[in-house]
């Protein structure tokens, strides 16, 4: 049985990585630090599905007289605006899809399918909490959409700054249940039941034995191989991983599940045996946003800051609003001593951060990180600058003020 749509379609970055604990990269001045971006990959679900349209007619009334007209429905709207916001999304034109989507709630107030194309266009650009609350609407409007419960599932496990991952993925794990519930033969289903479960830090045997039901109802999975690969490294049992890792690249035939793939090596600290996986991606798909940014991130940890530019600089592009490319491609300006870009590139990881966010775009590996840069460089002014901006990220850290007091 072939793996459903959801996932056929394409989980493009789009994530299914869980809690990174990432290669130390040296705490020392200019560096990135370790924080790196955990659980920034993005999927990409199927769009909502567009039903098919009907045709009728309504009494018009003129002077004393009784015509028929053709009307366009509010069905028939919605499946336009449906279609509209698909075909943009496609585009990667985000903003009017989004416009498209929202349109529909004038005609349907509680339209899930809108919902979840949202939630769709929110993952995308890794708007972690914006895309829960759109897939959480859609599920609780469509209960039994299968779809909108493995996609809100996906998003729940993306590790977010500040309190609240816990409830998350247990959350996580609940909406997979229930889509297993729904639709026991959706080998997608099994699979997320798997990674809510590593997302708690359960590497046990429900574990292990959900992903090979995924695998078993779908030998063709190939994600659904990296996951179980990844759990039994975890279990110890890495002579057991290794051939399923292999497995799992020579079935991969698209950049959408090759970038699941590689994320899952990553999640792995398998950085260099990434590589080549996410340039196959490229290759077939060279704005990939999501290969683009984990290409980027593998440069990083590896330390080969040079060379991770033109990747993340992409990814931002083609994803303007997610904040992890952008701050990432800040960490590698600053690690290059290039401080200008690096406070420019900071300021619009600011715009676009949630609030949990902002607070550490202030820190060693952010705004403070630049003035100490330019502190070492005997540029005061700018450092006072960047401290400035820093307090302002993060009112009340003493350590700054006094930075602040000492380049002023």
């Amino acid at each position: 049985m072939k793996a459903p749509s959801i996932f056929r379609a394409g989980f493009t970055l789009f994530s299914l990585l869980v809690s990174l604990s990432f290669a130390a990269v040296s705490a020392v001045a200019q560096d990135v630090g370790a924080d790196v971006g955990g659980g920034a990959g993005i999927f990409r679900p199927k769009n909502p599905e567009i039903k098919k349209r009907t045709t009728r007619t309504t009494p018009v009334r003129r002077g004393t007289r009784t015509t028929t007209a053709p009307t366009a429905n509010v069905d028939d709207k919605i499946e336009d605006l449906l279609e509209k916001g698909n075909e943009l999304r496609d585009a990667r034109r985000f903003a009017e899809a989004e416009t498209a989507y929202q349109s529909i709630f004038k005609l349907k107030a509680n339209s899930g399918r809108a919902a979840y194309g949202l939630g769709n266009i929110y993952s995308d650009q890794q708007r972690w909490e914006e895309a829960e609350a759109a897939y959480r609407n859609a599920a609780q409007w469509s209960p039994t959409d299968v779809d909108a419960l493995v996609a809100l599932s996906v998003v729940l496990v993306q590790p977010r700054t500040g309190a609240g991952n816990a409830k998350r993925f247990a959350d996580a794990e609940s909406f997979a249940r229930r889509a297993i519930q729904i639709a026991p033969k959706n080998a997608v289903a099994w699979d997320r039941l798997g990674v809510a479960l590593q997302a708690r830090g359960l590497y046990v045997n429900e574990t292990e034995n959900a992903y090979r039901k995924a695998v078993e109802l779908d030998p063709q999975f190939a994600v659904a191989y990296a996951h179980l690969a990844r759990t039994l490294n975890h279990m110890g049992r890495t002579a057991d991983a290794t051939p399923l890792y292999e497995q799992a690249t020579q079935l991969a035939k698209d950049p959408p599940t090759l970038n699941l793939i590689a994320e899952s090596l990553q999640e792995d600290q398998q950085w260099q045996n990434s590589e080549p996986v996410l340039k196959r991606a490229l290759e077939l798909d060279a704005r990939n946003p999501t290969a683009n940014y984990l290409m980027g991130r593998m440069l990083v940890v590896l330390k080969r800051y040079q060379e991770s530019e033109p990747y993340l600089k992409l990814a931002t592009e083609v994803s303007p609003k997610a904040f992890a490319p952008v701050n990432l491609l800040a960490r590698s300006y600053l690690a290059l001593d290039r401080f200008e870009e690096a406070e420019v590139t900071y300021e619009k990881a600011a715009e676009v951060a949630s609030p949990n966010d902002r607070k550490q775009l202030a820190g060693i590996y952010g705004m403070e990180g630049v003035g100490d840069g330019y502190m070492k460089a005997k540029k005061k002014s700018s450092a006072a600058r960047a401290y400035k901006r820093a307090l302002e990220l993060d009112p009340g850290n003493k350590q700054l003020e006094q930075k602040l007091a000492k380049a002023s």
